[in-house]
């Protein structure tokens, strides 16, 4: 049989070949085995200068950095028509030309062979090669430690500390060193302290962060527009020196008797004004008075004696001749007398012992003998013990020891030759400063220095202005004061601290830009953040889970707002914490209502009113408006506040106690346990706590049904039987014990 065609499936020809394109080249994965060299470079050699050498010379020849000395034609460089030189000729020939390099050149042009080397310009060569030869080293050693070009390092800097002025801000600190801004900072850190390329550091932690780079840094002072006035002052030219009038400062503790002292000596009744009986307000006053066959005037300074005016009481101090201490003979002494003793030997200054009050009954010899030996343990031993403290015994009752101790504060300023410029620019210290209506700020000072005018020019802290009037201490307008005298000025922008020290100026814009000084850098500690460090970043979370007692505090008198500043900031505890939004002198108005509604305080004026129209907006909003007049009773109102604030304690009140029985099992109720109530009584939904063999096995459970019988029982008493279910517990046995009991809250104490 015939056999069938096979017929192949074979692709059809296409009509036109086409040649195939190139084959793309794959480029093989790069490998690298180890450094190669990528090129070579020569470093950039800068040039060094040379030294200069007298061309003038005869004979002189010149010489390169490499060849030596060459001869140069007679006269030197600068003869006449300047001569080819070798280096002018090696611009004009080839390479070649004058044999290899530059000597053949130089044997070509001079046509004579080079003269021998001098000694000098041997030592000149080697100077030039040895600054050549480690320049570019040292110049890339400098820049990779300086961080960058221009910036000194460590390594290269000149012997000695580096001087760095105040206040010192790392950015600074790093410029003036040559360390990076960065490794100050790691240093810092590492030390607890975190801080910011801006931030400023104090000068020992600055010192200590900078030996550990083996940097010593010296710091320098910032001068201050305040300190050159005050420079300025120290400096001045005495005009008319002469004898000046005494300051008596009177200290002790509170109720002793000082203003009433003060009244029988200058014949008034100022202690029957003060409110509470005590003294809330330094005060000064010149007094005229016959010391033997004299008269002269000495001026006193009335000090409070309750323990919160320690500040207005350490400023009496500084400002004063002669101190006067009362002591009451039927107290003694007490812990405001001592701190007055403290102040005095401070300001070392004489001091007087008053021993006031010496007609009441309770003033027995005795108790004198006591109050002697106590003055006696604190450094002051009476002269009638051998000692060298005068103690006089007075009544301001009875006008009695008076004059003794008019005289003897007389015969003590005599040896001490007190003298003053009357003629001279002047200066002296604030005792107290208030607005006044119709008169703006008022700062009431005692004039120390020179003479102080109406008109004059005055910088006092951050307070400054013209002198507009002068009133003395019985509220007479002067024209001008003198030193010792108390005086009350008025003229100034805004109110100065109390204890700030005055000083006359040549012009406004002098004492404008001291003052501008001063507030600045108050505004600036204000507005600083306290430093955080890891020390105290724990202590911060703590404070922020503390309650918080706002206050808007207005006072009379700048003292009494330090004052009251002070004590408030001492009240805080460790769970309440007060905190003064806002504190100013002068009545209570509706900003200070507003403020007070926005921080949720309670407004406190210290003998001080309030308006009608911040009264009105008080009411309306329930901001509660306290005033006081003593300054204690708001310390007294804010402990019981801040009491109020604390969390109260939780104790545990023992109800009863019940024997378990018999314990019947009741299905989807759980186990109920048949007790015998032994004492007290058991309350239902009360606090259960299991006793078995003497140890509490289950507590702070909840007693949740309680029958008598079969019927609901909302307590059942000792001596009765009773059933009951533990909420949540089952694990009861017989012979355990239930203790009821449940937790009360208590309030707590400061």
């Amino acid at each position: 049989a015939e056999k069938p065609e096979v017929v192949m499936n074979v692709p059809t020809r296409p009509d036109v070949v086409k040649p195939v394109g190139p084959m793309l080249e794959v480029p093989k994965k790069i490998s690298l085995a180890g450094p190669r060299v990528i090129r070579i470079e020569k470093p950039d050699v800068l040039p060094t200068p040379t030294p200069a050498r007298d061309s003038r010379r005869a004979g002189g020849g010149g010489f390169g950095p490499r060849t030596g000395p060459g001869a140069a034609p007679p006269g030197g460089a600068g003869a006449a028509g300047r001569g080819p030189s070798a280096r002018r000729n090696k611009r004009r020939t080839s390479s070649g030309e004058g044999g290899a390099g530059r000597i053949g050149r130089a044997f070509a042009d001079n046509e004579q062979p080079f003269e021998p080397w001098r000694e000098q310009d041997l030592l000149e060569r080697e100077h030039r090669l040895n600054r050549a030869r480690g320049f570019i080293k040292a110049h890339r050693r400098d820049t990779k430690k300086g961080g960058g070009p221009g910036r000194s390092s460590a390594a290269g800097r000149s012997e000695g500390p580096i001087k760095v002025s105040e206040p010192i801000t790392i950015k600074e600190l790093s410029a003036a060193t040559g360390v990076k801004a960065a490794d100050i900072l790691r240093k810092l850190i590492l030390s607890g302290t975190v801080a910011t390329i801006n931030s400023a550091i104090d000068n020992e932690k600055a010192m200590e962060v900078m030996l550990e780079f083996d940097i010593e840094i010296e710091v320098t002072p910032q001068t201050t527009a305040e300190a050159a006035v005050e420079q300025k002052f120290a400096e001045r030219e005495v005009v008319d020196e002469r004898r000046r009038d005494p300051v008596v400062t009177i200290l002790g503790h509170v109720d002793h008797g000082k203003t009433s002292l003060l009244d029988r000596v200058r014949n008034t009744n100022v202690a029957s004004g003060e409110a509470g009986g005590i003294t809330q307000a330094t005060s000064a006053f010149r007094v005229p008075v016959r010391a033997g066959d004299k008269n002269r005037m000495i001026t006193f300074i009335d000090t409070p004696g309750h323990e919160a005016f320690t500040g207005m009481r350490a400023r009496g101090a500084k400002v004063t001749d002669v101190v006067v201490l009362v002591v009451a003979a039927d107290d003694g002494v007490m812990p405001q007398t001592v701190e007055s003793i403290n102040h005095a030997k401070a300001a070392e200054v004489p001091l007087i012992v008053a021993l006031n009050k010496i007609d009441k009954p309770e003033a027995t010899d005795a108790n004198i003998t006591r109050i002697l030996g106590q003055l006696a343990e604190h450094g002051l031993n009476p002269v009638e013990w051998g000692g060298t403290t005068e103690v006089i015994r007075t009544s301001a009752l009875k006008n009695e020891g008076i004059q003794e101790l008019l005289d003897t504060l007389d015969y003590t300023a005599d040896l001490q030759e007190l003298t003053a410029d009357y003629g001279g620019s002047a200066g002296g210290t604030v005792l107290e400063a208030q607005m006044e209506e119709g008169r703006g700020a008022v700062a009431r000072m005692l004039v120390q220095e020179g003479c102080l005018k109406k008109g004059d020019f005055v910088v006092i802290g951050r307070a400054f202005g013209r002198v507009r009037d002068i009133v003395d201490d019985r509220g007479k307008r002067i024209e001008e004061a003198f030193p010792s005298m108390p005086v009350a000025i008025s003229g100034l922008d805004t109110l100065p601290d109390s204890g700030d020290r005055f000083y006359v100026v040549g012009s406004l814009k002098e004492a404008e830009a001291a003052a501008a000084e001063r507030k600045r850098a108050e505004r600036e500690r204000e507005l600083a953040a306290p430093r955080v460090t890891l020390d105290n970043i724990f202590d911060k979370i703590a404070a922020s889970q503390r309650k918080e007692l706002s206050l808007v505090v207005k006072a009379d008198v700048h003292g009494s707002l330090e004052t009251l500043k002070a004590v408030l900031g001492k009240a805080s505890t460790d769970e309440v914490t007060v905190s003064v939004k806002h504190a100013a002198i002068g009545g209570i108005n509706e900003s200070d209502v507003a403020l007070a509604e926005a921080t949720g305080a309670v407004v406190i004026g210290f003998n001080v009113t309030s308006s009608a129209k911040a009264r009105q907006a008080a009411e309306q909003k329930g901001i509660d408006i306290r005033l006081y007049d003593v300054i204690y009773d708001i310390t007294d109102d804010i402990k019981k506040a801040m009491t109020g604030m604390l969390e109260p304690e939780l104790k545990l009140e023992v109800l009863g106690h019940a024997e378990v029985r018999q314990v019947f099992k009741v299905t989807k109720v759980g186990a109920i346990a048949g007790c015998y109530v032994t004492d007290g009584v058991i309350e239902r939904n009360s606090q259960i706590r299991v006793t078995r063999d003497g140890i509490v096995i289950e507590k702070d459970r909840r007693l949740e049904q309680l029958k008598r019988f079969k019927d609901d029982a909302k307590e059942v008493r000792a001596g009765q039987e009773c059933g009951m279910k533990i909420n949540g517990y089952d694990d009861i046995k017989v012979g355990d014990i239930l203790e009821c009991y449940k937790t009360v809250k208590v309030a707590r104490t400061l």
